[in-house]
């Protein structure tokens, strides 16, 4: 059902923390005019759980105006599973094409309370759901065998794979073959995945950089693997830039630099300052420094 690259994109505010939809919309605009193939808001990196219910169904609809007839996702990551029922019903009835659910942040669920929430979230929603599974970001490991046991509910359709282990992915396709549609979530393992039969990829540093994100994945769709690695090993050091307590501001900045935005974000996160902020500052630097040039896909 969904495959190729799904942007987590970031969520744009104001001085006076407020949403910027007309910046939501720009760079929301660059991520489909590169060739990507849906987008998810209100994610991790979108920084979900800092906004209201109203926020995050205002950045559903910014997405949409943009999107066309590409998916558009909303993040379904709220503590009590009768708020992320609320939040799932609130997008099926603003027109979402689906949900990417993520356990509890909160409460670290047992896995039969894991099965029973991620249930109840597909039935109050009835839309196409994407499994976050992260068990490293939020302690709740949505294991094989609960994918297996979800696997009689069409409405689950996806796995974000972020166990941070690549086998994981070999051993999703051996138990249940192509029953789901398997995204890798962690930005430097994509082409990892992507070679062990991933399709799709939910990216962070996407947002920044979106031609080279699409270039890799339409190049292992091709099986042009020397040129998608070729891309890749350039982009490492950037994509590690995911991979980090500090990946909302990381990214943030990193768009500074390569689409001229802001990196403001929402307490109690605040920018990057002092050596940190230098380090993240020369890693983007070097990169668009070395800029490689992409080959026709």
């Amino acid at each position: 059902m969904w495959a190729g690259v799904f942007p987590a994109v970031t969520t744009k505010f104001t001085t006076d923390d407020r949403l910027d939809h007309a910046e939501m919309e720009r760079c929301f605009s660059l991520q489909m005019d590169a060739g990507c193939d849906g987008i998810i808001v209100c994610g991790s990196l979108g920084e979900g759980p800092m906004l209201s219910h109203d926020e995050k169904i205002d950045v559903l609809k910014t997405a949409q105006k943009v999107a066309d007839k590409k998916p558009v996702l909303l993040t379904v990551n709220e503590p009590g599973t009768r708020e992320a029922a609320s939040i799932a019903r609130r997008a099926a009835k603003e027109g979402a094409n689906g949900l990417m659910v993520v356990p509890s942040p909160i409460y670290h669920t047992n896995p039969e309370e894991t099965v029973a929430a991620l249930r109840a979230v597909a039935e109050a929603g009835d839309l196409p759901v994407m499994i976050y599974s992260n068990r490293l970001a939020y302690r709740v490991d949505v294991t094989v065998d609960l994918m297996e046991e979800l696997a009689s509910d069409k409405r689950f359709v996806a796995i974000k794979e972020s166990s941070d282990d690549i086998r994981r992915s070999t051993e999703i396709i051996n138990r249940l073959g192509d029953r789901y549609d398997l995204f890798t979530g962690v930005d430097n393992l994509a082409f990892e995945a992507l070679s062990v039969g991933a399709i799709g990829w939910v990216a962070g540093l996407v947002t920044a950089f979106p031609r080279e994100t699409v270039a890799i994945h339409q190049l292992m769709k091709q099986g042009r693997r020397e040129e998608a690695l070729k891309i890749y090993r350039w982009f490492r050091p950037l994509l590690d830039l995911d991979v980090s307590t500090y990946l909302v501001q990381n990214i943030k900045l990193a768009e500074v630099f390569a689409i001229q935005t802001n990196d403001r974000v929402r307490m109690p996160r605040q920018p990057l300052s002092g050596e940190r902020r230098k380090a993240v500052e020369k890693t983007v630097k070097d990169a668009l420094a070395a800029r490689p040039e992409l080959p026709a896909f």
